[in-house]
């Protein structure tokens, strides 16, 4: 008898860890499905109804010329002027430096890309080509309401040389003007 009851209680464990086992591959299988159809949904696109709710988004094209409306504004209000930078660097794609650029051919101090700048945290940005200081501008335009635009343009040249303006835009024949300045 001994013998038997411990063969019956070693068959019940047995089936009882089949069982558990069952039990957790099956929880980690539902997990697993619950997983991917809520990643699946999230993929897919929005439906018709809220696509038409979602905010209207600049096009390239536009930002481009928003962008270029800004900087150009900035190039003009002489933060450097006291002659201890070197260079300007615009932060934005290549194409969009060259366009600029080709605006301000004489710009000085020079403006380039600005991936030839070191950048370092609370430091003056540094012209890899001197070694001396330069200054970064950049632009950050929201997503336009009825043909407007709101857009920050910012300068840095260190701590002590920072700053920004907050421009209204308004699209007129095909061209971002700038309406005020803040």
């Amino acid at each position: 008898m001994i013998s038997r009851s411990g063969t019956s209680t070693t068959t019940r464990t047995n089936k009882n860890e089949i069982k558990s086992e069952s039990l957790v591959k099956a929880a980690l299988i539902f997990g697993a499905l619950t997983l991917c159809l809520l990643a699946g949904c999230a993929s897919l696109p929005y439906s018709g109804a809220r696509r038409s709710a979602r905010p209207q988004q600049l096009k390239d094209t536009d930002e481009f010329k928003v962008n270029e409306a800004v900087y150009g504004y900035l190039l003009q209000r002489h933060f450097w002027d006291d002659g201890q930078y070197t260079a300007i660097f615009l932060q934005g794609e290549d194409a969009e430096v060259d366009a600029i650029r080709r605006d301000f051919p004489n710009h000085v101090p020079p403006i380039k890309p600005s991936k030839w700048a070191k950048l370092h945290p609370n430091r003056t940005p540094i012209d890899r080509d001197t070694d001396k200081p330069a200054m970064v501008l950049g632009v950050e335009a929201s997503e336009p309401v009825n043909d407007t635009v709101e857009a920050v343009g910012t300068w840095y040249g260190g701590d002590a040389v920072t700053g920004h303006y907050t421009f209204s835009l308004k699209k007129v024949n095909g061209a971002w003007t700038i309406t005020s300045v803040r």
